[in-house]
């Protein structure tokens, strides 16, 4: 994920402040050059480094963070807080219009920033809440942008309004708004072209369609892997036609970060959401504090919990939990179970939310490969459904068959059978300690 850099390398400023028994304005000093040079080597703007560092270095001279009881704990705190301000502090939600009225969304950015896709998963996001969306088609110069577009709303059932590319992106605006408020559609995301660079023909454009439409919000789609060009993006963005916000794409890339800790200082855009994969269902919305708790290896909780609740049937959890009481659980519970933590997201990621792992080098040194899932899947599927619902049935033939259907050695069957009935001991161990684990009435899976 992006920041990963930047994390190991501010906990390793933290960890000689923790170090200390007591602080001198000489051990800020020292630890605010290192955290400096980290940020601009995240490719954060130089601007809001210089003014970053001194907030803190302000509040962290102070005689009550010096003498305090734990002066390292409290200069990490202020940082803490301090990155959070530089996010936005708060978390923007997009406030839909009346049901009555029509909220019409503007989608802008660049060619390959992931527009395209974001857009629609942005529209599954809101469908999902209940909402009609609609999207538009209004890139009417990149091949298979209209496809690209269809394809993608299909796979969150979303409908798209298209004209072909023989009409004015203008045109088909306004008659996409018409469109919905015959089909009683209350919202509206119009995907506009990008192009490679800046030129005032894209921003021509997109002032054409705002000064025609009632648009809502206008929000800029921009790569987090290009860094500070991302931030000069929104910049000339929000200065040529007006910007409400920006979703940051491919934050879970190899990249700096430098753009989702600048972004916001330099505009005062907030960003909305971050697009953290290529599934349909990775986009996050942006909350300043537990990104800032990411970056500084802190965890993140709350996000971890949204994900599970967002992936796993309430009620499944509760009959999960009585088969698990009982032991009574079988192969067909256990594929659910993996599929559930599939949507979770991958491993790797999910125990990066978990407070400590950053700071932990045994944890973080753990790599899980997320396509692990895929053979025990494979064993289960090669199963008859009376095998996976009486494990204890599976003699040696039947082995030798399950092992033939998946294409895997029977070495590998009898691994998953005795990681199985491990699995069944752990479970029912830990089922007592379940009750204790929840949050808004909710049980996470296998002791989460």
């Amino acid at each position: 994920m992006a920041f990963d850099s930047l994390t190991d390398k501010l906990q390793n400023v933290f960890k000689k402040l923790r170090s200390k028994g007591m602080l001198t304005e000489s051990d800020v000093k020292e630890a605010m050059k290192e955290v400096k040079r980290a940020l601009l080597e995240a490719d954060v703007n130089f601007k809001v480094v210089k003014q970053f560092i001194n907030s803190v270095s302000e509040r962290a001279v102070g005689e009550e963070v010096l003498k305090g009881l734990n002066p390292g704990q409290m200069v990490i705190k202020i940082v803490k807080e301090e990155m959070d301000k530089l996010m936005g502090s708060e978390t923007t939600e997009l406030k839909l219009r009346p049901s009555n009225e029509v909220t019409v969304i503007l989608m802008c950015g660049l060619q390959g920033a992931g527009k395209t896709t974001t857009v629609a998963k942005l529209a599954g996001q809101f469908k999902n809440r209940g909402k009609k969306p609609l999207l538009v088609a209004c890139d009417v110069y990149r091949p298979a942008a209209i496809k690209q577009l269809t394809v993608n709303a299909e796979k969150v059932g979303v409908p798209v309004f298209s004209m072909g590319d023989g009409h004015k992106p203008v045109n088909i605006a306004k008659a996409a708004i018409e469109h919905a408020v015959k089909n009683d559609i209350n919202l509206v995301f119009i995907d506009t072209a990008g192009r490679l660079h800046i030129d005032e023909d894209m921003m021509a454009e997109l002032a054409d369609i705002k000064a025609n439409v009632d648009v809502t919000y206008t929000i800029l789609t921009v790569d987090a892997m290009t860094g500070q060009d991302a931030v000069n993006v929104a910049t000339s963005f929000n200065d040529k036609i007006g910007i409400d916000g920006v979703i940051l794409t491919k934050l879970d890339g190899d990249t700096r970060g430098g753009a989702a800790l600048s972004i916001t200082a330099v505009t005062g855009k907030p960003i909305l959401y971050a697009g953290m994969g290529e599934k349909l269902t990775d986009l996050e919305q942006f909350y300043p504090s537990r990104m800032a708790s990411r970056i500084l290896g802190m965890g993140d909780v709350e996000s971890l919990i949204e994900k599970a609740q967002n992936a796993i049937d309430e009620e499944k959890a509760k009959e999960m939990e009585q088969k698990m009481r009982k032991a009574s659980f079988d192969f067909n519970d256990f594929l659910e179970q993996m599929e559930q933590m599939e949507k979770m997201g991958g491993m790797n990621d999910l125990l990066k939310m978990l407070p400590g792992f950053g700071t932990n080098k045994q944890l973080k040194n753990i790599e899980i490969d997320d396509n692990a899932m895929s053979m025990p899947k494979a064993i289960i599927y090669s199963m008859t459904p009376k095998e996976r619902s009486n494990p204890d049935i599976i003699n040696p033939s039947r082995k030798k068959r399950i092992a033939d259907g998946a294409g895997v050695p029977v070495s590998e069957v009898n691994k998953l059978l005795k990681q199985f009935e491990q699995s069944k001991k752990m479970m029912k161990q830990m089922s007592g300690l379940m009750g204790g684990k929840k949050r808004g009435g909710f049980k996470l899976p296998f002791g989460f």
